[in-house]
């Protein structure tokens, strides 16, 4: 798939995937942003990304960021849609420091992925009924 990308920072490498079986590529942060305990934070990804119509791009932390770094995303996952690629529509990434000390995320780390995902766009057709019974509320199977 052929992606159109424009770097803010241009000394800084592409985002690229880290092994011939990685389905997400990493986003390198373009620059060094300290987290205060607590604190929720938007990292700069360095990347606008024109997503290819018919595609959302999804990003999400890498594994190791609560474990290496002590930060979350606490939205879990962004999406990024086909018309987010304007001049200043860089790919922020929102983190949390649940630590008790600040946390310095340095310019050139990768903390999050991006993976290209297929997507549809639903046409409603409005019911009255699903003709299914209930098979009970949320949690309901255990």
């Amino acid at each position: 798939m052929q992606v159109r990308i424009r770097r803010i920072d241009a000394s800084l490498p592409l985002p690229r995937y880290e092994s011939h079986g990685a389905v997400g590529f990493d986003l390198i942060t373009r620059v060094t942003t300290t987290i205060e305990p607590g604190a929720i934070a938007l990292i700069p990804g360095n990347v606008i990304v024109a997503v290819p119509e018919g595609y959302a791009l999804l990003i999400v932390p890498r594994s190791s960021l609560p474990r290496k770094k002590g930060l979350i995303c606490p939205h879990s996952v962004g999406v990024i849609d086909c018309d987010y690629h304007g001049h200043d529509d860089e790919i922020l990434v929102q983190v949390q420091n649940v630590t008790d000390a600040a946390v310095t995320v340095e310019r050139g780390e990768r903390v999050a992925q991006g993976l290209f995902v297929k997507v549809e766009r639903a046409q409603w057709e409005e019911v009255d009924n699903h003709g299914k019974e209930s098979r009970g509320g949320f949690g309901s199977t255990g």
